[in-house]
């Protein structure tokens, strides 16, 4: 493996006992600078995959590198931040003393805790609650406080494990402005999120993986290539349609009493599919080609692969 990435990793696998699998093989590639989406149904190894390159937890077998080095190396984790899902912070602990401690621990100098961390809590949200203690913290709010404790060294690759869960519309919008600022700083982003929503609107790149191997991994709009949703307007929509409509496409549904959608794999097959309607005598007021969302997609790809399984890991 080469040190070109941020993060590479090659076929980490980790088996819990003698039988139970919850990475398979992990094979990942991201580029510096990117903010990247690792996503997969509850039981897919997200969460283990993330110990496994952090070194919390050892690979079974297989191999990575972060920032260059093996991922058993310690020095390998001097440049990286890390916001886990379940996180437990010290609620005794002023919001200040909690940044200046992990900074601190960081190994950053008074002088640089001193201006950063000012700085850091005006972009949470959280300049007004510096001298609260955490105890005193919503869940939102401790949110934000683990991403200022993540990104509080400027690290050169920060690992977010659900960084919006429990923020409200606000909340994630701000989370959003932070990393997309740290992004134009330089930062690598790996971010596991159940809120494709977000990750659609945030992340560069994406993977979908399943036992910890990955099924498809790209631009989200690549991915989507040659898979078509179309909302279709008519005079009316008569008895059989919609069944007929499914010898063009799947996943038909009637979205109103003028408006039907469904699901082409080929763009091309548009203009046929006007002429088709035309000559069932029906006024086609309107036939618009739509991006999938990452939902949709998620649901597709996922669909192809096999059901979710098991518990989250």
């Amino acid at each position: 493996m080469s040190s070109g990435s941020a993060i590479e990793t090659f076929e980490l696998r980790k088996v819990y006992g003698e039988s139970k699998v919850a990475v398979e093989g992990l094979t990942l590639q991201v580029g510096h600078g990117e903010v990247f989406g690792f996503l997969g149904p509850n039981g897919a190894g997200k969460t283990t995959s993330i110990k496994m390159m952090l070194d919390l937890v050892r690979p079974t077998s297989g191999s990575g590198l972060l920032l260059g080095m093996p991922i058993n190396d310690p020095r390998s984790r001097r440049g990286v931040g890390f916001l886990p899902e379940h996180f437990r912070f010290h609620e005794w602990m002023r919001a200040d003393e909690f940044l200046d401690l992990h900074g601190q621990l960081y190994g950053m100098s008074r002088s640089d805790r001193i201006a950063r961390i000012p700085a850091l809590l005006d972009q949470m949200g959280l300049a007004d609650s510096s001298y609260k203690r955490l105890s005193a913290f919503s869940k939102g709010m401790l949110q934000r406080i683990g991403l200022a404790m993540a990104l509080l060294p400027r690290p050169k690759l920060v690992f977010l494990d659900e960084p919006t869960s429990g923020l409200d519309p606000f909340g994630r919008m701000l989370v959003r402005d932070v990393i997309r600022t740290a992004r134009s700083e330089g930062t690598t982003i790996f971010i596991n999120s159940h809120l494709l929503s977000e990750v659609e609107v945030t992340c560069d790149r994406v993977a979908f993986i399943r036992q910890g191997r990955v099924v498809r991994a790209g631009i989200i709009q690549e991915l989507s290539a040659g898979l078509t949703r179309v909302k279709i307007r008519l005079d009316k929509i008569p008895n059989g349609l919609i069944a007929d409509l499914t010898r063009w496409g799947d996943e038909v549904r009637q979205y109103n009493e003028r408006e039907v959608v469904l699901s082409l794999s080929d763009e091309e097959r548009l203009a046929d599919l006007n002429r088709w309607l035309v000559g069932q005598g029906l006024r086609v007021y309107a036939l618009t080609p739509q991006q999938l969302s990452l939902e949709e997609l998620f649901v597709r790809i996922m669909g192809q692969t096999g059901q979710p399984e098991g518990d989250a890991a």
